[in-house]
């Protein structure tokens, strides 16, 4: 399915990016060298710890940049539901890394590298494996053994957009970190101290985006606040994030868009948010109006005259406590159909197009919500030869 999430309470569709790093290898053969593959010496744990924690550094600093790559309204049904990452972005690394970084930030003496090695456990590090570092489904970029997972992408999304954003992400850390480490290395320290200085000092930097719990945790939303991570629930205030000076200054810099291209990326999903939501409301009160209000008043009718006859002939009534359930939940639906007509008329006639988006993002799909809610519920009283639409348990069940 080429939507996130079609139906209610249940998993919506996504997509999981495998992305990596490569370098052609040493002796120029045709083979690459995956950058995130654990090695078998030291020296290449080294580097492969360097390129981890340059991956963290670019997510934690562009962890609202990633968001705006997988904005869509869509995603937004379907990001923290059932098995779907939630808007919140962190990084799963797995118990083995979590310990050897958070070993090497509480002050192993980095003095003797080698010594260092043994103590942290670095020379094991090519025990890792998937099933090491992919128990967390929540996580929405997870290290899977020798690559990342970006797993809040939605279904509908051509993948190119995120992708991009993940690369200048990183390809900005790694131009900050080749800075810091030609620092270190001009001061006349080895390669090896040099690089553990390095991982140490990002590390402790990123920490916050490091999270190995369950991401669907009402804990988890607090403790993210506490962190200081961006907790982007809708798309509109997601796609700022596009248009935000530290994503200018990043993009332009890196020279892969340019302000106006920004810009114009930036109006044009706006707008397709918009219209979305402008398609999704004009819809559901089409399906109320001339779907579920007609059968639910008919078979209502039906009702009211089976418990008046009940009553003329002075027997009992049944039907009675159907009726007047029946009858409660159609002013429930007319109350919701009417306060949604209110908030999109109101939506309608905002001053800007980021403001109209944003009302249809809080105010209209919580109206929509209540409305649909209650039609669920008249589905569930009406007789099934009467219904005129599928029923979720017909489409889904049956």
């Amino acid at each position: 399915l080429f939507h996130e999430k079609p139906f209610a309470q249940l998993n919506g569709s996504g997509k999981h990016c495998n992305w990596s790093m490569s370098v052609q290898s040493e002796d120029s053969s045709l083979d690459q060298l995956n950058l995130l593959e654990p090695g078998k010496t030291p020296q290449e744990n080294f580097r492969f710890l360097l390129f981890l924690v340059a991956v963290l550094n670019g997510v934690h600093k562009h962890a609202g940049l990633l968001r705006a790559g997988i904005a869509s309204s869509g995603n937004d049904h379907r990001l923290g539901a059932n098995e779907a990452p939630p808007a919140i972005i962190s990084v799963f690394l797995g118990d083995m890394l979590t310990n050897i970084l958070d070993k090497i930030e509480s002050g192993v003496s980095l003095d003797k590298p080698e010594e260092a090695v043994l103590e942290l456990g670095v020379s094991k590090i090519p025990a890792i494996s998937k099933d090491n570092t992919d128990r967390n489904r929540t996580s929405p970029f997870a290290f899977t053994g020798n690559k990342f997972e970006f797993r809040a992408v939605g279904s509908s999304a051509a993948v190119a957009f995120p992708v991009t954003l993940l690369n200048a992400a990183v390809a900005d850390s790694l131009e900050e970190l080749t800075g810091l480490l030609k620092s270190k290395l001009s001061s006349g320290v080895s390669r090896e101290k040099a690089v553990l200085e390095l991982v140490k000092e990002i590390s402790a930097r990123s920490k916050s985006v490091r999270f190995e719990g369950n991401n669907y945790s009402d804990e988890w939303v607090k403790d993210a606040q506490g962190r200081g991570l961006k907790n982007l629930e809708k798309t509109p205030e997601s796609l700022e994030e596009l248009i935000s000076p530290l994503s200018k200054e990043t993009l332009t810099r890196l020279e892969i868009f340019n302000e106006a291209e920004l810009e114009s990326r930036f109006h044009v999903r706006m707008e397709r948010y918009v219209m979305d939501l402008e398609i999704e409301v004009s819809t559901l009160l089409s399906i109320v109006k001339t779907y579920v209000e007609p059968v639910a008043y008919q078979y209502y009718a039906e009702l009211a005259q089976g418990v008046k006859l009940s009553k003329d002939l002075g027997s009992e009534v049944p039907q009675e406590a159907s009726y007047k359930e029946l009858g409660n939940l159609l002013k429930k639906l007319g109350q919701a159909k009417s306060d949604l007509e209110k908030v999109f008329l109101s939506a309608e006639t905002a001053s800007s197009a980021l403001e109209k988006a944003k009302r249809l993002s809080r105010e209209v799909s919580v109206a929509m919500l209540s409305l649909r809610s209650v039609a669920d519920e008249i589905e569930g009283c009406v007789p099934d030869s009467a219904w005129p639409l599928p029923k979720y348990r017909e489409m889904l069940f049956l």
